[in-house]
């Protein structure tokens, strides 16, 4: 099967894109690891397929395969890449569009300098819904590691360091993700704050490992912070691959992220 293909990143956060409107391609588990390799195949910490929608008022399904092969249901830098590309593939004219996922709708806003806004909804703290298998609280602990924890639309554990490039992010959080505690697994964040508008973010994603960016991880970052008391709105992330700006104004509101999307190259690939 011939494949064509987009090369896309989000802050260093690289997605191989494939247009699914048209023709319904499914990719098994191997051939979606096949595609993330990055030395036999294209290269990516995530594939990310554009389908239609049913609804009137949706634009876009929107499906996510982590370079393990495993499909999850939310991406944040994926999102703003998504945007640009339907725009840039002609497939909509639109600078606000409505894209539906596994878990709700994204909102996404194309601006004239290819920046993207995503309204990423509002985050959960509900233990059941994370899912974390923990009696609920403001914060929790697993063996001597403290976080706080949220689901973005995927789970999310945040832990406060002193100096997050000298953190052995890499051990510390393949043993969280794969901790019993998190029945899915979870990202596991590890935030640096600089002032209450600024901090510095690495995030171990799950079924990826460490990744230059991760937009659900900013987002999880950033709320939970405001919600322990340490950032206000908004906060500057800066991570391995650039900023972004998250904004939340707490409650049932939604969480705003803004950042680059950039295209790099388009090809095919013969699986």
């Amino acid at each position: 099967m011939q494949l064509n293909f987009t090369k896309m990143h989000g802050c260093g956060n690289d997605f191989v894109v494939i247009n699914n409107t048209t023709d319904a391609i499914e990719l098994s588990a191997e051939q979606a690891r096949t595609i993330a390799d990055r030395r036999f195949g294209i290269g990516c910490d995530q594939i990310l397929l554009v389908g239609t929608h049913p609804d009137d008022g949706i634009d876009f399904s929107y499906r996510i395969l982590n370079a393990d092969g495993g499909e999850v249901n939310a991406c944040g830098n994926g999102a703003r890449c998504f945007a640009l590309y339907v725009n840039q593939q002609g497939l909509s004219d639109k600078k606000t569009i409505t894209v539906a996922t596994a878990t709700g709708h994204l909102i996404l806003e194309l601006h004239d300098d290819q920046s993207v806004t995503v309204n990423m909804g509002a985050p959960d703290f509900n233990t059941k819904v994370i899912p974390l298998d923990l009696p609920q609280a403001d914060h929790y602990k697993i063996d001597n590691y403290e976080f706080t924890a949220v689901s973005m639309g995927n789970p999310h554990a945040v832990l406060d360091v002193d100096e997050v490039d000298k953190t052995p992010v890499t051990t510390i959080g393949s043993y969280l993700e794969t901790h019993s505690s998190f029945p899915e697994h979870a990202n596991i964040g590890f935030r640096q704050v600089i002032d209450r508008n600024q901090i510095k973010l690495r995030v171990h994603e799950r079924g990826v490992g460490e990744t230059l960016a991760c937009g659900t991880g900013a987002c999880a970052a950033v709320v939970t912070g405001i919600q322990s008391g340490l950032l206000d709105s908004p906060v500057r992330v800066t991570l391995a691959g650039g900023e972004l700006t998250i904004q939340w104004q707490g409650g049932s509101h939604p969480v705003m992220m803004t950042g680059p999307a950039q295209t790099v190259y388009q090809g095919t690939i013969e699986l």
